[in-house]
């Protein structure tokens, strides 16, 4: 897609309340009850009507692995579906209410500080984001100020120009921090370090946001009260909505993944903790952004691994910024009601982006979550740090069913195939009337883009666990790191890492087959025999 007709497509965006959105009978309505009922109509007729081979007595112990397995894995989606709706309809109206008190009483934080960086975007992308900004500092009544990370003067110009001619009746300041090296993180670093030669003081608030990021009407007013309400609340993030500029099925993987999202940041919530500061938008209280420590953990995140060495974070500012305040026991929340919306304008292959962001973000789960763990559960609450446990865990699980059903299909029979293509059909329908509730419709395809979306991300993961050094971004000019180089040690490094991933899926391969029965240890006396023969 070329930049100007993604320009004249942006122009069509649709900003809503999120009082707006389906609920109900708008959204469980006659035509989305049909298409459920349908669906598990069809898989009924299947089960009924195609052979059964799940119980055979060569697959029968395959078949209780795999329920096994499930039992486990759908019972900790089950958990999480019950804490998120604890948290939705008990725990956070209340914490609302509260807040609202506050906000109606005349509480008001001294100022709010707008932090994003931005490079070569859309203008009709920027526009919009700086109109949103202006907007909740007017409804809020509080002065704020702008901090723009900049790598580039046509963003610079973009922004000052909408607020010399829209914004001259606000209360609200522009700062410019041009940065002199490239990359997310340093823009970050300066604009922090500029901060602290500002004038900002440790209860102010800070908004994190990227540069696409577009504020729903009222979202920073929900925020603010709640810091207020918890003296030791550090930092919240929001709710987020995405608006998809390409192929269709892109759109609808990315409204359930942040269906998913909303799912799981409830349940996290519910411990006080979340497991990512969204760097999208997330609100923070100022005293702990003006620690130097907290500056250099952000700008110059690393780790030192056994295989790569030492070697710096290139994306995951938000997962850097959690590993800090879980490290330093802060309270941290999920503001459901505070909406945002997310630009996604994809050019080239959906398919490619799709990938691309997987490896963005798995590399930056795994960089953070093993650090995160080795802190233990005496610093966080019991349940985040086994979810921490449980991310590692799951890209495993998740590639022994299809490893199974693929072993019994070549050592037994390709029937198999079917009946576990059936079971597939039925599990994530069922695990997507859990996302129903969180998505703004019904989508039938949900089931088939959850399998797949499950089984992409943990090949990538698995993928990504030997090449932590070897990062990819896109955005802010395409950015790589470790991607390559000449020299002994890079070319051992490489060929090390592809023998690791080798051997672990073949590992995995071998012992679930062992532990299925598809495949006997030969005895001792079997193996003497074929060495003596």
């Amino acid at each position: 897609m070329s930049r100007s007709t993604a320009t004249r497509r942006q122009q069509t965006f649709h900003i809503e309340d999120p009082t707006e959105r389906p609920r109900g009978w708008k959204k469980w309505n006659a035509a989305a009850l049909f298409k459920i009922f349908l669906y598990f109509g069809i898989c009924f007729v299947l089960v009924c009507q195609l052979p059964n081979t799940l119980w055979d007595p060569a697959t029968r112990t395959i078949t209780f692995t795999l329920g096994i397995l499930g039992v486990w894995r759908y019972g900790w989606w089950f958990t999480h579906a019950v804490r998120a709706a604890i948290y939705g309809t008990f725990v956070y109206p209340r914490l609302r209410v509260r807040g609202e008190a506050e906000w109606a009483a005349g509480w008001r934080p001294r100022h709010l500080h707008f932090m994003f960086t931005t490079f070569r975007e859309h203008r009709d992308i920027t526009e919009k984001v700086i109109r949103s900004i202006c907007r909740e500092v007017e409804s809020s009544g509080v002065p704020g100020t702008i901090w723009l990370g900049s790598g580039d003067i046509y963003d610079e110009d973009v922004i000052s120009n909408y607020l010399r001619s829209f914004a001259g009746h606000l209360d609200i300041t522009l700062r410019i921090i041009r940065q002199n090296q490239p990359g997310k993180r340093l823009a970050i670093g300066l604009v922090l370090r500029a901060m602290n030669r500002g004038p900002v003081e440790p209860d102010d608030l800070i908004v994190f946001m990227d540069g696409d990021f577009i504020l729903g009407p009222g979202s920073i007013g929900k925020c603010m009260p709640l810091f207020k309400v918890y003296p030791d609340l550090e930092a919240v993030t929001t709710d987020e909505e995405v608006i998809c500029i390409g192929p269709r099925w892109v759109a609808t993987w990315l409204t359930m993944r942040f269906a998913q999202r909303r799912l799981a940041m409830q349940s996290h919530a519910l411990a006080g903790r979340v497991l990512t500061l969204t760097g999208r938008m997330s609100v923070f209280r100022a005293r702990h952004l003006m620690d130097l420590e907290f500056i250099r953990t952000l700008e110059a995140d690393h780790l030192n691994h056994w295989l790569w060495g030492n070697f710096r974070f290139l994306s995951g500012d938000d997962k850097s910024t959690w590993y800090y305040l879980l490290k330093h026991g802060a309270r941290m929340l999920y503001v459901p009601d505070a909406i945002g919306y997310t630009v996604e304008v994809i050019e080239g292959s959906g398919l490619d982006r799709m990938v691309q962001n997987f490896r963005r973000w798995s590399g930056n789960m795994l960089r953070n979550g093993s650090r995160a763990i080795a802190l233990g559960p005496r610093a966080m609450p019991f349940f985040i740090w086994w979810c921490l446990v449980d991310q590692r865990l799951s890209m495993w699980t998740m590639l022994v069913s299809p490893v199974l059903a693929a072993s019994a299909a070549i050592l037994h029979t390709p029937a198999y195939l079917v009946a576990y293509a059936i079971f597939i059909a039925i599990t994530r329908m069922l695990l997507s009337l859990f996302l129903y509730i969180y998505s703004r419709k019904v989508e039938l395809a949900y089931p088939g883009i959850l399998y797949f979306n499950q089984l992409i991300n943990a090949s990538v993961k698995v993928y990504c666990l030997w090449r932590l050094a070897k990062q990819r971004w896109s955005n802010r000019g395409n950015q790589t790191a470790g991607m390559g180089g000449g020299g002994l040690l890079n070319f051992y490094r490489t060929w090390m890492a592809r023998y690791l991933t080798v051997f672990s899926v073949a590992a995995l391969f071998l012992g679930v087959s062992l532990y299925s029965g598809l495949v006997q240890v030969p005895s001792f006396t079997m193996l003497r025999v074929m060495l003596l023969s």
